[in-house]
């Protein structure tokens, strides 16, 4: 018997399973965060500029694979807390942002939290959804020499 489309899409489609994944994780991680008023795409944006140095924020939107709007969201963020900072700016906005001393200790701050929501992640997907997701990132070239 032929399998319809839509049985089809839904019984095997990967980019839904990883969408999946991916809200799973994301769920995992925010909550635990929330406590530090921060969420893991926010800390994960503020260790990409940690990790650049000062940079344009077009060159962190292409490291975390994000849409413009979503860097310049999430950097005012940054900047309204004082965990980033723009060091050098125009008429047509920032042009590069960096990470400030409140920056580095926010990370440094969720670190047992981020930690224990590492284990848990890595207990959920077991030892070889974790090798997985690690293998094909590293395959793919994430994360690029920031």
């Amino acid at each position: 018997m032929k399998t319809s489309a839509v049985d089809e899409i839904v019984g095997d489609c990967l980019a839904v399973r990883a969408r999946l994944i991916s809200r799973a994780l994301t769920s995992l991680y925010d909550g635990a965060l929330a406590g530090h008023g921060v969420t893991i795409a926010q800390l994960n944006l503020l260790a990409a500029v940690g990790k650049a140095g000062p940079c344009a924020p077009s060159v962190l939107g292409d490291v975390l694979q994000l849409e413009r709007s979503t860097v310049s969201r999430n950097l005012n963020l940054l900047l309204g807390h004082g965990w980033v900072e723009a060091v050098s700016a125009d008429a047509k906005g920032i042009r590069e942002v960096a990470l400030t001393d409140a920056g580095r200790a926010k990370i440094e701050s969720v670190m047992p939290v981020w930690r224990q929501c590492q284990n848990e992640a890595a207990r959920l997907l077991g030892a070889s959804g974790t090798g997985a997701i690690q293998g094909i990132a590293r395959e793919m070239g994430y994360p690029p020499g920031v």
